[in-house]
């Protein structure tokens, strides 16, 4: 049975609401975060939860705070892949260090803590990853074309590694999260925020926590023949 879990991106939003999910569910739990320390050491007092302060732009770091959390867990059973950053820009004024970083931070980030964990998990013949992308990384996003690009790619990776991981006992899902009430929609307007709600057939926006029960589920034995998916928590947008 699935016990421990690292989570990327895990002192805010999304990430936040998953450390407090699965603690809740009973699960020892460590997360990734990168600077907000106050965020961080309270979530920490608050859930049990251990907090580890990396870069997932440097892989030695990574590669520090995966071993960290394997010690301090006895091993890592799941993966929560996510840290990420947007960004709105015009296509023409995205520059090639705005593409860099975008994918560099979402894509590679991603790619060097499964990177990390993966050892761990191959030795023990199971594991689950789950990885963030969005609505935007199917369908496109104007004015968001690196971030869409790179959420795009969270896509291909998963299904990638869900096929090369399977008959070593690993599953590896997506969910892919809509409108969602967190830090990297608080730049929208009010009024673009209400023209999203009413495109979303459940006329609302989304929470953190519906996303974390999501994430959750996908590490469940309920989830135990799921593998390669993408799960849209989007209200139908």
């Amino acid at each position: 049975m699935l016990r421990t879990v690292l989570i990327t991106g895990g002192s805010r939003g999304i990430g936040a609401a998953c450390v407090r999910t699965f603690a809740a569910a009973g699960w020892q739990v460590a997360f990734i975060y990168r600077q907000s320390d106050t965020l961080a050491d309270t979530l920490s007092q608050q859930t049990g939860a251990t907090a580890l302060c990396a870069d997932l732009q440097n892989d030695a770091s990574v590669r520090r705070a995966a071993a960290e959390a394997a010690w301090q867990l006895g091993k890592v059973d799941a993966l929560i892949c996510n840290a990420g950053i947007a960004e709105q820009k015009l296509f023409q004024d995205i520059t090639d260090a705005d593409w860099q970083r975008m994918l560099d931070i979402n894509l590679m980030g991603a790619v060097r803590v499964i990177r990390a964990c993966l050892p761990n998990m191959l030795h023990h013949k199971q594991g689950s990853i789950v990885t963030v992308s969005s609505i935007w990384g199917q369908m496109g996003a104007s004015c968001e074309s690196h971030y869409a690009a790179s959420k795009a790619a969270m896509i291909g990776l998963t299904r990638s590694l869900a096929q090369e991981l399977g008959p070593s006992g690993i599953r590896v899902n997506c969910v892919a999260p809509g409108v969602i009430d967190t830090d990297m929609n608080a730049v929208h307007s009010v009024e673009t925020m209400q023209e999203l709600m009413d495109e979303t057939p459940l006329r609302r926006i989304g929470t953190a926590q519906e996303v974390a029960d999501s994430i959750l589920y996908l590490c469940t034995e309920q989830a135990s023949f799921i593998t390669g998916q993408v799960l849209g928590v989007t209200g139908g947008f």
